[in-house]
C-alpha cells in the first residue's frame, strides 16, 4: 500500500512516550489517516495506564492478548471485544508499562465513501465514527493492525498533526464501558463535538 499523503506532520515516537494520561488529552484534533485516504480527526479517547488502573487489559500483567500493550511507543493496540468488534489503542509510555490511549471516536473527513461501505447500515454520516468499534470498522482497523507502528507515513495508518491545537482547560471525564476503575476521570473529548459517543467531558 501507498505511504500516507497527508497534510501535517506525522506525530513523533516522542508524543507518545510519555504517561497514558497526558498524552490522551493531547490526541484530541489530530488526524487518523489511512494510506487508502480515508481520515477522521480525533474527538474522544480514554486512558488506561497499566498496574495502576485497574480496568487496564494490562492491570494483571502481559498475555498473548495484550503484548503490544508491554512494546515500545507509538504502536497501535488493536483488540476485539464482545466476540465482534475491534478496538485500536495507541501504546503510550516506556516499554513494559502496559500503558495506553483508547481512540473513542472521530469526525470523519475524508474517504465517507468507503466508510459508508463498510458500514452500510449507518443512516447518519455523524455516526461513522462515533464510538470505538464503529471508527474501526469506518477505518478498516482489524485484527492485522495489532503492533503496527503509527510512526512516520510508510504504514497502513499514521497519527497526523494538521495545526490544530487541542482544547484548553479540559476537565476530564469517568471513562464508559467499564465495571472498575470507574472513578478516574481520564475520559477526554472536544467540548461541544456531535462526534462524540457518549455524553461529552467539558472544560475546567
Amino acid at each position: 500500500m501507498a505511504p500516507i499523503d497527508w497534510p501535517g506532520k506525522p506525530l513523533p515516537r516522542s508524543f507518545f512516550d510519555q504517561a497514558a494520561t497526558l498524552v490522551a488529552p493531547q490526541l484530541l484534533n489530530k488526524i487518523l489517516a489511512a494510506a487508502d485516504g480515508r481520515a477522521g480527526r480525533i474527538v474522544e479517547v480514554e486512558a488506561y495506564r497499566g498496574a495502576l488502573d485497574p480496568a487496564a487489559h494490562t492491570f494483571r500483567g502481559k498475555t498473548p492478548r495484550n503484548a503490544t500493550m508491554f512494546g515500545p511507543p507509538g504502536h497501535m493496540y488493536v483488540y476485539f471485544t464482545y466476540g465482534m468488534h475491534w478496538c485500536c489503542n495507541c501504546v503510550c509510555g516506556p516499554a513494559g508499562n502496559g500503558c495506553g490511549v483508547l481512540i473513542r471516536a472521530l469526525e470523519p473527513m475524508h474517504g465517507l465513501a468507503q466508510m459508508r461501505v463498510d458500514r452500510p447500515r449507518i443512516t447518519r454520516d455523524r455516526d461513522l465514527c462515533r464510538g470505538p468499534a464503529r471508527l474501526t470498522q469506518a477505518m478498516g482497523i482489524n485484527g492485522t493492525h495489532d503492533g503496527m507502528d503509527l510512526i512516520g507515513a510508510s504504514g497502513e495508518f499514521t497519527i497526523v498533526d494538521d495545526g490544530m491545537s487541542p482544547p484548553k482547560d479540559l476537565k476530564g471525564g469517568p471513562r464508559i464501558g467499564i465495571s472498575v476503575g470507574k472513578d478516574l476521570p481520564w475520559r477526554w473529548s472536544v467540548p461541544g463535538s456531535r462526534y462524540v459517543s457518549g455524553k461529552a467531558s467539558g472544560k475546567g
